[in-house]
């Protein structure tokens, strides 16, 4: 049943996609897409028409030739695309579906059984053409994306603006983003802020804030602000369009349990010709039946041991699992990984980035018992930040974004000194003031007060990186560190935050049949034995280079079997390579990140890992279900046709009902939560 409408079952996503082209190309680029859209509807018409007519006429008593043109004019109609198909295979010596459909009817059409093969044309015809139909909605799951993307921009050029189609914006272009507007094409803001809904990439329907130096991408939903956008991607090249072009890919490429099916089909197809032949002749000549009766149980036969249903059955799942998880920025990059992901008993998480939000916050600051008594938890952040200031490191930006949330007055300093992996030191206030790690200080032979040394593991031994700071009273022109009464101020602690949905995460995982969690990370065993405390994670290897990551991830798989590895995509891209599935999390707009994983992760979140876990178990539970219903109805309807001489009709009915039900029950996941 595929090959007779394998052209517009398979027909490329891309397609849809505005491009600037010909006008010679264009007018065939619309007759193939009406070929293969609207031709099979019309021919499955007029062969109704056709039969109903030649019957019509029959009883009318038209001539037998006007009745016959009718009948062949049925047989045209009704078996155009399977004879194409049949002689296709015929070519490549192969046997398929569309092969036994037309011997079938042919062999009805031999013993003048012309209006029931017309009608065994006609339903197989009706059949694929609402199997066609069903499929197109998992295409049009992801083709409806196409419609957020506007057709014009409005674009900045030499000081005046004018609305263009989106084929002429070029790269560097500014193009005017007003309140509630599609975002035209991917970009980075240059100025003002707004917050976007990126649901038609990311999956997530939270609006995201934006401001200027933020990535924003194409058929996106601009919120209250006006912004302007630099280009940095064509049209043709967005991040929509490239997701569009992955999951178009992906629902060509196979799964294993397809590949099997499509194999399986040749040699069982031949299997049926056989039977068939031996129904004809054994009958008639061994048994003494008359050979009409053997030929037409035979026909019977052809029909309904066709394995229709059982070759679309894993295809009808696939492609609305992949449409599914493609809506929720989800992409499978093929049928394959929808199924390996269904296996997965144990999942590697990196830590930085995945676990983590991968950016620093400061999270305590503590006041030492020995300061002066004018020093709060607000002044001694103000001059942390004041000394962090011009400091890139993301400690540092940590401490200052900090200070300017709680609209701290950060105060000026003078005479800074960077001290590479140690910290900093400035005057600040009119002293020489110190911040950084114990390690600056033990090198100076300094004796830290107690009360802060407590502080200092205490906070460390959460995971965190502590820094101390140090004021030197009545010394502010030196740069050594001297123990002076009162300059010991305090400490401040900063740490990767979690993400907030990491527990639910990863209990929801354990809830849907991991036995493992692992996190994999390059960080000390304190931070990583911490962070895999407040998640749930089961396992942790920390201090790992990339390569020894490769190495457990293979001990990994020897003790769990299929084993996936969560990771951003562009430092981990030898263990998502080496993992049985790679997943890569938060790439929206990131080239390696596509290229590597085998699953792709759109947005931030991580339940949507988990959410990839059960659309693949439930994906791999209706393949089965339909597996086992379609040779289920085969061996039912052989039964009746051998047993009880059910007649063409009927079994036509049976088998062909049988393939939609089954295309059906596969387009139950798109519905899929």
């Amino acid at each position: 049943m595929l090959g007779t409408y394998s052209s517009p079952f398979y027909c490329t996503i891309m397609d849809t996609v505005p491009t600037l082209e010909s006008p010679a190309h264009a007018s065939a680029r619309l007759y193939e897409a009406f070929d293969t859209q609207k031709l099979p509807v019309i021919f499955t018409v007029l062969c109704l028409i056709s039969v109903i007519t030649s019957v019509v006429s029959e009883s009318y008593g038209v001539h037998p030739y006007a009745v016959l043109a009718l009948n062949i004019l049925s047989y045209v109609f009704g078996g155009w695309y399977g004879i194409q198909e049949a002689v296709q295979s015929a070519r490549e010596k192969k046997i398929n579906v569309d092969m036994l459909m037309i011997l079938s009817a042919i062999g009805a059409a031999t013993v003048n059984q012309w209006h029931e093969g017309a009608t065994l044309l006609f339903l197989f015809s009706l059949s694929n053409v609402l199997q066609t139909y069903a499929m197109d909605r998992s295409r049009n799951a992801i083709k409806a994306l196409l419609k957020l993307r506007p057709n014009e921009a409005t674009v900045r050029r030499n000081g005046k603006e004018e609305r263009i189609p989106i084929g002429d914006l070029i790269i560097d272009d500014i193009i005017i983003i007003i309140p509630g507007e599609n975002i035209a094409a991917d970009g980075v803001i240059v100025s003002g802020s707004s917050a976007i809904n990126q649901a038609s990439i990311t999956g997530e329907s939270v609006p995201v804030d934006k401001e200027a130096g933020d990535a924003v991408y194409a058929a996106t939903i601009n919120g209250s602000g006006v912004l302007e956008v630099r280009v940095t991607r064509l049209a043709t090249d967005s991040t929509l369009s490239r997701i569009i072009q992955m999951v178009e890919t992906a629902q060509h490429q196979r799964a294993r349990t397809q590949y099997l099916l499509e194999t399986f089909e040749s040699y069982y197809a031949i299997g049926v010709i056989l039977f068939t032949v031996g129904l004809i002749f054994i009958p008639w000549l061994v048994l003494g039946h008359e050979f009409y009766a053997s030929f037409y149980t035979a026909m019977v036969i052809l029909v309904v041991a066709s394995p229709c249903a059982l070759i679309i059955s894993t295809p009808a799942s696939i492609l609305s699992a992949i449409a599914n998880g493609a809506r929720k920025g989800i992409l499978f990059k093929g049928g394959a990984y929808v199924e390996r992901m269904a296996e997965v008993k144990a999942i590697a998480f990196d830590k930085t980035g995945t676990l983590t939000q991968g950016r620093m916050k400061l999270t305590d600051v503590y006041v030492g018992k020995h300061n002066p008594e004018n020093v709060t938890e607000s002044s001694l952040l103000a001059l942390s930040a004041a000394l962090e200031g011009r400091s890139e490191h993301p400690i540092a930006k940590a401490v200052v974004a900090e200070a300017n949330e709680r609209k701290i007055l950060i105060p000026d300093m003078t005479n800074f000194v960077s001290l590479p992996g140690r910290g900093v030191h400035a005057k600040a206030e009119g002293y020489l003031t110190f911040i950084g790690g114990y390690r600056m200080f033990e090198e100076h032979g300094e004796i830290i007060p107690a009360d802060l040394m407590q502080a200092k593991e205490r906070f460390e031994k959460e995971g965190k990186t502590v820094l101390i700071i140090h004021r030197e009273l009545g010394r502010s022109g030196d740069k050594g560190i001297h123990e002076d009464d009162g300059g010991w101020l305090g400490c401040i602690a900063v740490a990767d935050v979690v993400r907030e949905d990491a527990v639910i995460a990863i209990a929801e995982l354990k809830r849907n049949g991991i036995v493992a969690t692992i996190m994999l990370t390059g960080d000390n065993p304190t931070v990583a034995a911490n962070i895999a405390k407040q998640t749930g994670i089961d396992e942790v290897y920390a201090n790992l280079l990339p390569e020894q990551k490769v190495e457990v991830l293979r001990t990994l798989q020897k003790k769990y079997g299929v084993v996936a590895m969560v990771g951003d995509g562009v430092n981990d891209a030898p263990a998502l390579a080496t993992a049985s599935v790679g997943i890569a999390m938060g790439a929206a707009g990131t080239d390696v990140a596509m290229e590597t994983a085998d699953i792709v992760l759109m947005g931030e979140t991580l339940m949507n890992i988990s959410y990839a876990v059960n659309l693949s178990k439930r994906a791999r539970k209706i393949v089965w279900q339909n597996i086992l219903f379609s040779l289920s109805v085969i061996v039912i309807l052989v039964s009746a046709a051998l047993g009880f001489s059910m007649p063409l009709p009927f079994g036509v009915v049976g088998h062909e009902g049988s393939t939609l039900i089954v295309v059906a029950n596969g387009l139950r996941l798109l519905r899929h939560r």
